[in-house]
């Protein structure tokens, strides 16, 4: 019986506005580079994966600034190649220049408040588990997210990252319920999925964009509304 719902942050309960699609088809056009921010999403999709990898291995936070700014580089590189253009350098540097003028604000995705409104109508108890390296609570209070999560757990607080078992298995210790009785959603399959399912979780992949369907190892949902089927 599930007693327990968690939830990654970033891309699972909160996007970005506007969405960095539009940002980064608007960045290229500057530099003469038509794409359509449709044509962005999967190369950004992946460059995203390469980033959460990399701070699943050792925290941004950690690094130093020259250390983190290569690792953009290597990002926007992603995101070039992937979208079947050159990667030169020079474009990164200017692409990289003008993306520190953006300042995206963090907005909840459409169907987080009547998911999590139904989950809470069941009675489970909802959580977060993010690996972040700051302070979430200004963001957690604007978003008002406290109306809906009674446990809140960052790599920041507990020392421990996704996918390594440690932050999952003290969030249901938080939360007062067993592994086994407990769910995790989020839009990662090795960090979120793989490693929710190696604490004893249930792992469910959150596919928003439908990009994702050769994985067929675990549960994977468009919306979070899916959730319920999974309890």
């Amino acid at each position: 019986m599930i007693k327990a719902v968690f939830f990654d942050l970033y891309n699972t309960l909160v996007g970005y506005d506007p969405p960095r699609e539009e940002i980064h088809s608007r960045v290229l056009k500057d530099f003469g580079i038509e794409m359509s921010p449709e044509a962005l999403l999967r190369p950004i999709m992946a460059a995203d994966d390469f980033l959460y990898q990399e701070h699943a291995r050792y925290s941004l936070g950690k690094r130093s600034k020259e250390e983190t700014m290569a690792l953009y580089a290597q990002y926007h590189g992603i995101i070039l190649r992937e979208a079947g253009l050159d990667a030169s350098q020079e474009l990164i540097a200017g692409i990289l220049k003008k993306w520190m003028h953006f300042d995206l604000k963090m907005v909840l995705f459409d169907d987080v408040a009547p998911a999590l409104t139904q989950l809470r109508e069941r009675g489970l108890i909802l959580g977060l588990i993010s690996n972040v390296d700051r302070d979430i609570t200004p963001l957690y209070q604007e978003l008002r997210l406290s109306a809906w999560l009674q446990v809140v757990i960052t790599s920041q607080e507990v020392g421990f990252s996704k996918p390594q078992p440690g932050i999952f298995q003290e969030a249901v210790k938080q939360a007062g319920v067993k592994s086994s009785e407990a769910i995790y959603v989020g839009d990662q399959y090795q960090i979120d999925v793989v490693g929710a399912n190696e604490a004893g979780m249930r792992g469910i992949l959150l596919d928003r964009l439908g990009f994702s369907e050769e994985i067929t190892e675990c549960p994977r949902i468009r919306s979070l509304t899916e959730v319920v089927k999974y309890l």
